[in-house]
């Protein structure tokens, strides 16, 4: 199992803005590409995202289903990658300060990643999910919340 955590400068409903927009999913989820929405009106339970996983000429289709929704504390989503299996990735939001920390915690459900699931597989997690994190602060913070834009402020 991979639990990691990032204090990100801006407060859960910002952070909630690009966890909730299913553009900005594939700025931050490590190998994402090609992402569009289906079935449902994301971040809703039950919406489906599908997109390609890949690196270079290698593509995997996959889908993520929303499984828990509540606004802006706690994302829960069973992502499939094919043949390779699902994984649940639990996002939590708590205030902290001026800011907010995320945790994300991963691991494997079924098919081969939760049949072959490791240490080596855990670590490989972890360094996805540091990388993940830190995608997902950058994104966080050089954007503005949609208050922010309606307001005319800068973050």
């Amino acid at each position: 199992m991979a639990v990691r955590h990032v204090w990100v400068n801006r407060k859960p409903e910002r952070v909630w803005d690009v966890l909730g927009d299913a553009d900005q999913y594939q700025r931050w989820v490590v190998g994402t590409r090609e992402t569009r929405e289906s079935e449902g009106h994301w971040p809703e339970v039950g919406t489906t995202l599908r997109y390609g996983i890949g690196m270079g000429p290698l593509t995997v289709h996959g889908h993520t289903i929303v499984r828990v929704c509540e606004p802006p504390e706690r994302l829960e989503l069973e992502a499939s990658a094919g043949r390779l299996g699902t994984a649940r990735i639990a996002i939590r939001l708590v205030p902290w300060g001026e800011g907010t920390l995320i945790t994300m915690d991963e691991h494997p459900l079924r098919g081969t990643v939760a049949r072959l699931h490791t240490a080596p597989l855990d670590v490989a997690l972890q360094l996805r999910h540091r990388l993940m994190l830190t995608r997902l602060r950058n994104v966080v913070e050089e954007g503005r919340s949609q208050a922010d834009k309606e307001a005319g402020q800068h973050v």
